[in-house]
C-alpha cells in the first residue's frame, strides 16, 4: 500500500490539508513546468464534495497557477456505446454548468471524426500539475500510467470515490467484508462525521490555448453528437436513467422522501419492490458525492440506512480496495486458492450445450429468470442486485472453464450496465466465482465447492413471469410505434435492435422473403439448384459486428469461406487479399432469416408513400393497404426508391436524391462437370464481367459445380433493360473467355438463369458523415448501405443499428401505458419521477 511519505517529490513546499493529503498517490513524480494546474476529470464527474478537484484548486493557490478542468470523452474506451457515451454526455453537462457557476474554468472535448487528437499530451506538456482520478480498473489505471511517461509534469491521482481511502486499507483486510468491516469502521465514521468543505477558486477563470474547439454542452445537440462517434450503436441510451447529478440527486431525495431508504433491510432483495436506491450508475460516474450519500443516509438513521450504509460502504469501498490491491482483478488469479482449486477440480463435469454469446445477450437461453435478468441488462442498463448473483453463477455452467466465465460475465455486464467497468461490478462478478466468500459442502457438480445459487431455486421466491413482465417493458414513458420499411439486412439490424430494448416495430417488404440482396435463388424440384446471387460474403471489421459474426459462427449459421480468389487483370492473375470472409450456411439466406426470426415481417407489401397526418405517419401500398398509425418510420429502401418515402422532410428527401447505388446483372450458371481451375472465385478489371465465384465451393452447399458471374457495374446499367436472354448468353461467353485467359477449356452450361439487381452497388453516398440519417422533428429515419456509403453487408448492418439507436434516443411518444422501469411496482401506473428518478 502506498503511504502519503515521499509522494509529492518536487512539491514538498505546498503541504496539502490532510484530508486531501491521505487520498494522493503520485503516478508520475516529474519537473512542474510553468503552465496551468490541470484537473483531468474522469470518474468524478461533478463540481462539488470532489477531492480531485479540490487537490487541483488547493496546489494551484499554492503555486499561484491558473487551473482548469479537462474533461474529455474517448471513443476508444471498453464498452464504447450510446448508453455509456448519452449518460457521461448528461453528467457532462451538469458538471460544465455548475464548474461555470462556481468559477472555475472548464473545456470538453468529444472524440468523433475530424475531432481527435492526444489534446492532453499537449496540454500536459508544460503544465505544472496534472491531477486525476485514482481508478484501480482499466483502461484508466494504464491511461494515467501512460500519461505519466508522455509529460514532464507530475501527474497525480487521487481517491474521489471512496470514504475511507482505498490506498490505506491495509492488503490483508481486502479478502473478506468482515474484516474490511472492521479494519475501516473507525476511520470511516469519522470522516463522513467530519462533512466537506468545498475549495474555492484564487483567481477568474481563465482558460489556456486549447488545441481543440471545446463544446459547449448547454447548447449541444447530443443525440446528433452521439451517432457521428465510431462506437457501439447497438446499445441505446436509458431514457428512465439519464446522465448527470441533478437526476442523481432527485433519484436519491425521492428514495430517501419516499420512506424507501427507512424500508431498505426489508424490501432490498425483491426485484418486484421498489426498494432499491438505483444509485449505482450516479456513484460509478461520480455523478453523486458518497460522502454526501453517506451522511445523509446515517442522518437517516434504522435498520435500513445502517444496511444500506454496509453495502455502500463496506461492500462497496471493499471492492475498490480489492482493486486497488490487486491490478490483476480482471483474471481468476486474484480468486482465493480454495475457488480456482474447486472450479478445476469440475472443469470436467458434464455441462449442457454452450450457449452463444447472441443467445446470452439476447437472453434466449429458456431460463425463464435468467432470460428476465438479461433483459434488464440489455434493456435497462441495470440489474437487481440479489438477481445479480444468481444471474452471475449461471455462468459457469454456460462456460467450459472459470476464466470463461469471468470474461463472458464482464462482457455482458460491461456492455449492458450503466454501473459496468467499475470496481464495483468486479466486486459482484468475482464474488460469483468465489471471491470473498467461503467454501461450501457438499460440493456440487460444476459449481464444486462454490456457493450454490441456482435460478430454479431464486424462481421459488422471485416469480419469473412476473419479472420477465417488469423486465421485458421498454425503457420509454410511452413506447413508440415504428413501421420499418425495408427487410434487408439494414432493416432487420433496425427493427431487431428496437426489440431489444422492449418496442415492437413493424417491418413491410416488396419481396416474398426478407433478406433484400442477401439473397438465394433455389428450386423447390430441383435441390442441387441454389445459388447466392446477390451478396456472396461478407466480412467483419468493427468490433460489434465482430462479436455477432463469431456468436453466429458458434450457432452455425454462418461459416468462414476459405475459397482461394484470384485477381485476373489482362493476362495477370494474382492472388487476392484472402480476407476475413463469411458466408451463410446453408446459404446467405440463413443469415437474414436469422435475424428476422422474432420480428413481425410483412414480406410481399411494396409501400408506396409514408404520409404524415395529425402528428402520425400512415403507410400505404401500391394495392391501396393503409397501415398505421405510426410515431416513426425508418426506411432502408435504396436511395431511389426512398426519396419518394421520405418526401415527409425535404430535407431527408434532398440527402437520398444525391445519393446513387448501380445495378448488376447477374448469370447463375450450372454445369455438368467440375471447372478445373486452382480458384472458387475470380475478380477482374474487365468491362463486361467483375466477379465470378464457384458458388457450390461454399462451406455447407449440394453437390454439383454451380458459377454466379456478376457484370461490371458500367456493363449492367448499359445493358439495363435488355432481354435476359441476350444478358446471359453475353455472360457466358465473357466467363468462357476468362476461363480460357486461365488454361481452363470453355464450358457450356447446362442451366443459366439471369437476375437483375436494380440497386447492387454504392456508387455515391449522401455525404452525411453518419451511418443512418434522421430528422428529429418528426421522426423519419433513412438507413441502409447507401447512407453508409459502402456497399458492404456489414455496413447495412452497422447502419439499421444506427437508426434504431437514433429513433431510441428521440423523444417520441407513443400511447399511454401503465407500469414503470424494472423498478417500480408491478401494475403501477407511470409517473415521471418513475422514469426520471
Amino acid at each position: 500500500m502506498d503511504s502519503p511519505e515521499g509522494r509529492r517529490s518536487g512539491l514538498a513546499a505546498h503541504p496539502l490539508p490532510p484530508h486531501l493529503e491521505e487520498r494522493v498517490r503520485v503516478v508520475g513524480e516529474g519537473t512542474p513546468g510553468p503552465g496551468p494546474v490541470i484537473y483531468w476529470m474522469r470518474m468524478a464527474v461533478r463540481g462539488h464534495e470532489n477531492p480531485a478537484l479540490d487537490t487541483a484548486l488547493h496546489l494551484a493557490r499554492a503555486l499561484r497557477r491558473p487551473m482548469f478542468v479537462y474533461h474529455a470523452l474517448s471513443e476508444r474506451y471498453p464498452y464504447a456505446s450510446d448508453r455509456h457515451h448519452r449518460f457521461i454526455l448528461e453528467g457532462a453537462r451538469d458538471v460544465q454548468a455548475e464548474l461555470a457557476e462556481r468559477g472555475i474554468a472548464h473545456a470538453f472535448h468529444l472524440e468523433r471524426p475530424e475531432h481527435r487528437g492526444a489534446h492532453l499530451k499537449t496540454l500536459g506538456a508544460g503544465a505544472a500539475l496534472v491531477v486525476t482520478e485514482d481508478v484501480p480498473v482499466a483502461p484508466l489505471a494504464g491511461w494515467t500510467r501512460s500519461l505519466a511517461r508522455a509529460i514532464v509534469a507530475p501527474v497525480w491521482a487521487v481517491d474521489a470515490s471512496c470514504t475511507f481511502p482505498m490506498r490505506r486499507v491495509p492488503a490483508s483486510s481486502v479478502d473478506r467484508a468482515f474484516r474490511f468491516r472492521k479494519a475501516t469502521a473507525e476511520g470511516r465514521t469519522e470522516r463522513i462525521e467530519a462533512g466537506w468543505t468545498d475549495e474555492e477558486p484564487h483567481r477568474r477563470p481563465l482558460l489556456p490555448d486549447l488545441p481543440f474547439e471545446p463544446l459547449d454542452l448547454a447548447i449541444a445537440d447530443l443525440d446528433a453528437l452521439v451517432a457521428r462517434c465510431e462506437i457501439d450503436h447497438a446499445v441505446a441510451p436509458v431514457p428512465h436513467t439519464p446522465g448527470g447529478s441533478d437526476a442523481g440527486y432527485r433519484r436519491w431525495r425521492e428514495f430517501v422522501d419516499s420512506g424507501r431508504l427507512a424500508a431498505y433491510a426489508r424490501t432490498r432483495n425483491d426485484p418486484l419492490r421498489d426498494g432499491v436506491s438505483r444509485m449505482s450508475p450516479y456513484l460509478h460516474y461520480g455523478q453523486v458525492s458518497p460522502f454526501r450519500i453517506a451522511r445523509e443516509a446515517m442522518a437517516v438513521g434504522g435498520d435500513g440506512a445502517k444496511k444500506y450504509l454496509d453495502e455502500l460502504l463496506v461492500w462497496r469501498e471493499l471492492a475498490w480496495a480489492f482493486c486497488a490491491a490487486h491490478p490483476e482483478h480482471a483474471s481468476i488469479e486474484v480468486l482465493p486458492e480454495w475457488a480456482r482449486a474447486t472450479l478445476a477440480e469440475h472443469e470436467g463435469d458434464e455441462r449442457p450445450a454452450l450457449p452463444s454469446w447472441e443467445t446470452l445477450a439476447r437472453g434466449r437461453t429458456g431460463d425463464a429468470l435468467w432470460d428476465a435478468a438479461q433483459r434488464s441488462l440489455l434493456t435497462h442498463g441495470e440489474l437487481h442486485n440479489n438477481v445479480r448473483m444468481t444471474w452471475g453463477k449461471a455462468f459457469i455452467g454456460w462456460t467450459p472453464d472459470a476464466a470463461t466465465a469471468l470474461a463472458r460475465m464482464e462482457d455482458l455486464n460491461h456492455r449492458y450496465a450503466l454501473d459496468g467497468r467499475d470496481p464495483a461490478s468486479y466486486g459482484g462478478l468475482l464474488w460469483c466465482l468465489g471471491a470473498f466468500d467461503r467454501p461450501f459442502s457438499p460440493e456440487t457438480p460444476i459449481l464444486g465447492g462454490l456457493r450454490p445459487r441456482p435460478t430454479h431455486g431464486h424462481a421459488r421466491r422471485l416469480d419469473p413471469i412476473a419479472y420477465a413482465a417488469r423486465t421485458g417493458r421498454a425503457a420509454l414513458l410511452r413506447p413508440p410505434r415504428v413501421a420499418v420499411i425495408g427487410a434487408g439486412i439494414a432493416g432487420l439490424a433496425c427493427a431487431r435492435t428496437l426489440v431489444d430494448h422492449g418496442l415492437e416495430p413493424e417491418v413491410f417488404d416488396k419481396g416474398w422473403r426478407a433478406g433484400g440482396r442477401c439473397a438465394t435463388r433455389e428450386s423447390r424440384d430441383d435441390p442441387q439448384f441454389r445459388f447466392d446471387h446477390g451478396a456472396q460474403y461478407f466480412s467483419a471489421r468493427s468490433e460489434p459486428f465482430r462479436r455477432l459474426a463469431a456468436s453466429w459462427a458458434h450457432d452455425g449459421l454462418i461459416a468462414h469461406w476459405p475459397g482461394r480468389i484470384l485477381r485476373v487483370e489482362g493476362r495477370s492473375v494474382t492472388p487476392a487479399d484472402p480476407g476475413d470472409r463469411w458466408v451463410g450456411v446453408p446459404s446467405m439466406a440463413a443469415l437474414p432469416e436469422h435475424l428476422a426470426s422474432d420480428l413481425d415481417v410483412r414480406c410481399g407489401v411494396r409501400i408506396r408513400s409514408a404520409s404524415r397526418v395529425d402528428g402520425v405517419f400512415l403507410l400505404r401500398s401500391d394495392q391501396g393497404r393503409e397501415f398505421g398509425p405510426f410515431d416513426a418510420v425508418v426506411v432502408t429502401t435504396p436511395p431511389a426508391q426512398a426519396v419518394s418515402l421520405l418526401e415527409a422532410s425535404p430535407a431527408l428527401a434532398a440527402a437520398a436524391g444525391r445519393a446513387r447505388l448501380l445495378p448488376c446483372q447477374t448469370a447463375l450458371l450450372g454445369f455438368d462437370r467440375r471447372i478445373e481451375i486452382d480458384a472458387d472465385a475470380l475478380l477482374t478489371a474487365d468491362t463486361i464481367i467483375d466477379w465470378a465465384a464457384r458458388d457450390s465451393g461454399k462451406p455447407g452447399r449440394p453437390a454439383g459445380e454451380r458459377w454466379v458471374v456478376h457484370a461490371a457495374p458500367g456493363w449492367s446499367e448499359q445493358h439495363l433493360e435488355e432481354d435476359p436472354g441476350r444478358v446471359a448468353e453475353a455472360l457466358v461467353d465473357a466467363f468462357g473467355d476468362l476461363l480460357e485467359r486461365l488454361g481452363a477449356p470453355r464450358p457450356e452450361p447446362t442451366s443459366r438463369t439471369v437476375h437483375r439487381w436494380r440497386y447492387a452497388r454504392v456508387a455515391k453516398g449522401p455525404g452525411a458523415g453518419t451511418a443512418a440519417l434522421a430528422d428529429p422533428s418528426i421522426g423519419l429515419l433513412w438507413a441502409g448501405d447507401g447512407v453508409f456509403g459502402e456497399a458492404r453487408l456489414e455496413a447495412a448492418w452497422l447502419s439499421g443499428v444506427a437508426a434504431a439507436a437514433r429513433l431510441l434516443a428521440l423523444d417520441l411518444r407513443g400511447p399511454e401505458r401503465t407500469g414503470g422501469p424494472p423498478s417500480a411496482p408491478p401494475g403501477a401506473p407511470v409517473r415521471q419521477t418513475d422514469l426520471f428518478g
